[in-house]
């Protein structure tokens, strides 16, 4: 720290720092100021992690864990003033040859927790797949992972930050419709009880009248003697999803949140067609700095979309969820693997974090018998080793 008894920093003082940031000691983002022009030294000053841990271990059964051993602790990057919620996380770093991992302190106030397209379908609210050949949100297989998946991770991580959090959000496909403002509090509008409780029954309804009766697979193709394999996959790609697989108007349908998560009124509906700029005004109204990201898929929606963490990241502190997202775009019945491959990837530019690293000060009334052993096990970020 310079000292104050005078308005110019002595000489050694300029000339350490200079030595410290040549010698990559301390690091100077190019964007690290803030929308008050503030700016401040971060020091990258990596410890190695002894024995760690493997990471992303307590859903094995969801997402794979990461066992890369060459692991480094860095000092804490995010440190509100009055925080109470302690968030740690890690990203890749190819120069660093590993994973750089870091405490983080955060006002709860100030940060939300957002799930990207929890699609209600063949969950019980009368969205369904369209019949015989239709296609929407993931495969059979991967659509009853989404759902224990919904059940086991993310509704009880909600329900255990809602009332901490500034605020709980969903993202849904195209505009909001008279009967989904009815159900959801929106970006302009909070519906009453009685609303909601129309909403339902129009919703029932809306859903279970469609005619979810599509076309069918072709019988057969007509392929040339030169190159049958290029007029195969011309003629019959990888999957389509308009009107003659899905049915006219299957799209238009109100998609709700699935059944699986306790929407809260308090809850907040994002809509992809109101676009960024409007969900950017939402949370910066609602004095939102930090975003905790879940939900579906991690390689496309979860990236992409409104509320996706590649329009996030520009304007807000982004923590990826790793065990509150999946890869559900494959035709398997599991997704572990390709999950996890894929958050090691997402991991070169984005901070991770995981559901037992994520522990607000404030009194926890979840149930414990209901949250996994490793989560019991975990202690605050301040009280641990180094061996997470």
């Amino acid at each position: 720290m310079l000292s104050n008894t005078s308005s110019r920093p002595p000489l050694c003082s300029i000339a350490l720092m200079c030595c410290l940031l040549q010698s990559g000691l301390i690091l100077v983002s190019e964007s690290s100021a803030d929308e008050s022009g503030e700016q401040r030294i971060y020091p990258l000053r990596l410890v190695r992690i002894q024995n760690p841990k493997p990471l992303l271990a307590d859903h094995p059964q969801f997402v794979e864990p990461i066992r890369e051993t060459s692991r480094y602790e860095a000092p804490m990057l995010v440190n509100d003033d009055g925080a109470d919620l302690s968030v740690r996380a890690w990203r890749t770093q190819f120069n660093a040859r590993g994973i750089i991992e870091m405490p983080n302190r955060l006002k709860a106030a100030k940060t939300a927790i957002i799930v990207v397209h929890p699609w209600g379908i063949n969950d019980g609210q009368g969205w369904r797949l369209p019949q015989p050949a239709g296609f929407a949100f993931a495969s059979p297989p991967a659509r009853r992972n989404i759902e224990r998946h919904l059940q086991q991770v993310i509704n009880p991580f909600l329900k255990s930050m809602r009332g901490k959090t500034g605020l709980v959000m969903y993202s849904l496909p195209r505009r909001e419709d008279p009967i989904r403002r009815k159900l959801y509090r929106s970006f302009d509008h909070r519906p009453t009880a009685d609303e909601r409780r129309q909403g339902r029954i129009e919703l029932t309804t809306k859903l279970k009248n469609f005619n979810y009766q599509a076309g069918s697979l072709p019988k057969q193709l007509t392929i040339s003697k030169e190159n049958p394999v290029r007029d195969y996959f011309r003629q019959f790609n990888g999957g389509k999803f308009g009107d003659h697989y899905n049915g006219p108007g299957y799209w238009d349908l109100p998609i709700p949140v699935h059944s699986a998560i306790d929407v809260d009124p308090h809850d907040v509906v994002i809509y992809d067609g109101d676009g960024y700029e409007a969900l950017k005004r939402f949370l910066r109204e609602h004095g939102i700095a930090h975003v905790l990201l879940c939900g579906y898929s991690c390689s496309k929606c979860y990236r992409g979309t409104t509320a996706g963490y590649e329009n996030l990241r520009n304007d807000f502190n982004v923590f990826l969820v790793g065990d509150a997202t999946l890869d559900n775009r494959l035709m398997v019945d599991t997704v572990r693997f390709a999950t996890a491959g894929q958050l090691a990837e997402i991991s070169r530019e984005n901070l991770i974090t995981q559901v037992s690293w994520i522990r607000s000060d404030k009194h926890n009334t979840v149930d414990a018998e209901k949250i996994p052993q490793t989560q019991k096990r975990f202690q605050p970020v301040e009280k641990r080793s180094r061996n997470p």
